[in-house]
């Protein structure tokens, strides 16, 4: 029983360190490969994002994309920012950029289908609420966050930003 149960334990450990080095914790040996370096950009850009200064965060991850165009995230982030701006419409192109490049992109689909109810295009919506749906296999936020807001616009409250 004891070596069984030492063995589970080992196996556990491997697993948990493999699973960190193929996520970038690195195993710090030589020839491990660098751990991503996150974009100063990129930080900045969400930090104003968070404090609500859109049109100042998009010259920002104007610049990350330059850098980086699989950024999906950064996309994503712009796609946000533009429809938070007010212009739904011009989102659409970054959230199809961010799902070109990642079509599982969770936040993309929840705001894509937000921008969609914006621009009365509710069928759009419960598309890519069926697509989190098939993608959140346990549920996650973002498939609450749009279910709610699907059934918010059907209430006759469509979304302002």
């Amino acid at each position: 029983m004891r070596s069984t149960l030492i063995s589970g334990v080992t196996m556990v450990a491997m697993v948990l360190s493999v699973s960190a080095y193929a996520a970038g914790g690195g195993g710090g040996g030589v020839d491990s490969p660098p751990a991503p370096v996150k974009d100063a950009n990129f930080t900045r850009a969400k930090a104003m994002i968070e404090a609500k200064d859109y049109k100042g965060a998009m010259p920002l991850l104007q610049q990350v994309v330059a850098r980086d165009p699989k950024n999906a995230d950064a996309y994503t982030l712009m796609g946000y920012a533009t429809r938070k701006s007010g212009d739904p419409n011009g989102s659409l192109q970054y959230y199809n950029q961010a799902l070109s490049l990642d079509p599982k992109h969770i936040g993309a689909h929840e705001y894509i289908g937000e921008a969609y109810l914006m621009l009365d295009r509710p069928a759009e919506a419960e598309q890519q609420l069926a697509k989190l749906d098939s993608i959140c296999v346990f549920g996650c936020t973002e498939y609450r966050m749009l279910k709610s807001a699907i059934a918010s616009y059907k209430a006759g409250h469509k979304p302002t930003n």
